[in-house]
């Protein structure tokens, strides 16, 4: 069946920050510039999941006014507490005079991004951009040329044989003549232009973690809003393996609590998900939530390279921006801000073209307006921290950062590099440290298809499944005996499984548990597995992440 399609001047992919920015800045630009937003969550927000400690910058650019026009920025950081974690009971408060400045969180608010996002989408439509959630952006269209053409829609009604259900209805082509790609980390359009363009020929691989947070309701005479809490060392830094968490008090006696783990790590034992649980159980986190109720979960990839990770932006026809192209400043712990920027920058330089009357050519002219913008210097002058982590782990990388930052500027005339990819750390699991996760308690720490279920995740059960192999073989044939197959532990939603039967061990891929959270496309040790998008709406719906 031909799909049918609809013409705009720009189509963006993703309706997060980024893709939001851009989208506004267009319209503010340029109201005679038709936009359309594509966003696979089932709304605006629904698959958004970010700590968050949001730095206003961007915002301030795109809407001076953002105060008045009710934005849900309302909780300003008032304590900043950076603690190492020496063990199960220990912890050692870092004093600010000794802390990154990059760490410091003044001006800087506590906010639900998935909020912030619906709350943008409402700015856009005001602009007259059209947003069309639940429509998943399945395919890369291109021109004779080989220019970006725009994108294709996912079709919906498909059975899991591949057949076509009562429902049934074919995908729609949107064309443009610039297209922005606005997936977040580790897009899975964005991934294939990176490999059609060869646009990270110049950039060392991309390094990622996983984030998994929670939001609590706690006692009144346990929430301080306002207060930011930053952690390091244990439980990961027992395994060798990097990252830190974070707990952030929120108005309404909300607060958040995640573990961020390194997928640099290279014991294929390790289980960020139940690290996180262990985590909760720490005297400097529990003190908060004891008593509590635990109210919502997700999980998400972050995209932590920094600039020497970041590949070339622009191809012909369109963009990469936010943290499809690694806009995330690891230093910080933020991204959102730089990620809007990326998108404002973009807007401008898409807007001078199409007053050109130019259309489905590179605009080259971003890469020197990125260059000249305050997300990229930001970016260049932390860009050693993330590889210093890696190098020396997060206490002598904290303090070399402390040295590079806070001393030098982030001047020093060099630029340290990490060009070992993810998947290609893990060790095999004989030479490793098994390691005997605790039970959880139902109290503070829980089992994954019960944190599944108040993600919301929900997908039609009857369709194509979206965790692809490129060789059914592998996961039995290779990974198990050499890694334990570790996808039972690196996906923090339960959704791979190797299961006995009397027909011997077979893989078992729980789709339906999907969070989304790109885990497994980046760490399988052979690239085995490709995430690609479900039928649109499909997925978590998180209610404020």
């Amino acid at each position: 069946m031909e799909r049918e399609s609809m013409e705009y001047d720009v189509v963006i992919v993703g309706a997060g920050p980024a893709g939001l920015a851009a989208a506004c800045r267009i319209r503010q630009l340029n109201e005679d510039i038709s936009v359309c937003v594509v966003e696979k969550g089932s709304e605006v927000g629904a698959h958004i999941l970010s700590g968050a400690v949001f730095e206003p910058t961007a915002l301030n650019e795109l809407f001076p006014d953002w105060k008045d026009r009710g934005a849900p920025l309302n909780t300003a950081v008032k304590g900043d507490d950076i603690y190492v974690m020496g063990g199960a009971e220990k912890a050692t408060r870092i004093p600010n005079l000794f802390v990154p400045s990059t760490m410091h969180n003044e001006g800087n608010y506590i906010i639900s991004l998935g909020n912030l996002c619906r709350w943008l989408a409402e700015q856009a439509e005001n602009l007259g951009v059209e947003i069309f959630p639940g429509f998943a952006a399945a395919e890369v269209l291109y021109n004779e040329d080989g220019s970006v053409k725009g994108i294709a829609t996912g079709d919906m009604g498909v059975s899991a044989d591949g057949g076509e259900k009562d429902s049934y209805m074919p995908g729609m082509e949107l064309h443009a003549k610039y297209t922005l790609f606005a997936e977040g980390c580790r897009g899975h359009l964005g991934k294939q232009l990176i490999s059609h363009f060869k646009l990270d020929e110049d950039a060392d691989p991309q390094h990622y973690g996983i984030g998994i947070k929670e939001i609590w309701k706690v006692a009144d005479d346990k929430h301080q809003p306002g207060l930011v809490v930053h952690t390091a060392g244990w439980p990961l830094d027992e395994s060798g393996s990097h990252g830190g968490g974070f707990l952030y008090h929120l108005e309404d006696n909300q607060v958040v609590v995640g573990l961020i783990t390194d997928l640099a790590y290279s014991n294929p034992h390790v289980s960020p998900f139940d690290e996180f649980q262990r985590y909760k159980h720490h005297p400097v986190i529990k003190q908060y939530l004891e008593g509590g109720q635990r109210v919502a979960y997700g999980a998400r990839a972050i995209t932590k390279g920094g600039l020497q990770s970041q590949p070339k932006m622009t191809f012909p026809g369109g963009l990469l921006i936010g943290d499809n192209a690694g806009t995330l400043n690891f230093a910080k712990i933020k991204g959102n801000h730089t990620a809007m920027k990326s998108g404002m920058v973009a807007a401008e330089t898409v807007v001078e073209a199409l007053g050109a009357e130019r259309a489905s050519d590179e605009i080259t002219a971003f890469a020197d307006e990125y260059r000249n913008s305050w997300a990229w210097k930001e970016l260049h002058k932390q860009r050693n921290f993330g590889p210093a982590q890696h190098k020396f782990g997060n206490i002598l990388g904290s303090a070399y950062a402390f040295i590079d930052i806070n001393i030098f500027q982030g001047k020093l005339p060099w630029t340290l590099r990490d060009t070992k990819p993810d998947h290609a750390q893990l060790k095999p699991a004989a030479d490793c440290k098994k390691i005997d996760y605790p039970k959880p308690d139902g109290v503070l720490s829980f089992d994954k298809l019960s944190s599944v279920f108040i993600s919301n995740t929900n997908h039609e059960e009857d369709q194509p499944c979206h965790l692809t192999l490129k060789d059914d073989e592998i996961p039995l044939n290779h990974n198990l005996p050499i890694y334990d197959e570790p996808a039972q532990r690196y996906c923090p939603a339960g959704v791979y499984e190797v299961v006995e039967d009397a027909g011997g061990k077979r893989f078992q891929i729980n789709a339906q548990n999907c969070v989304h959270c790109k885990t497994c496309d980046i760490k399988d040790p052979t690239q085995n597995i490709v995430w690609v998008a479900p039928e649109g709406g499909g997925g978590p719906n998180y209610p404020n992440m």
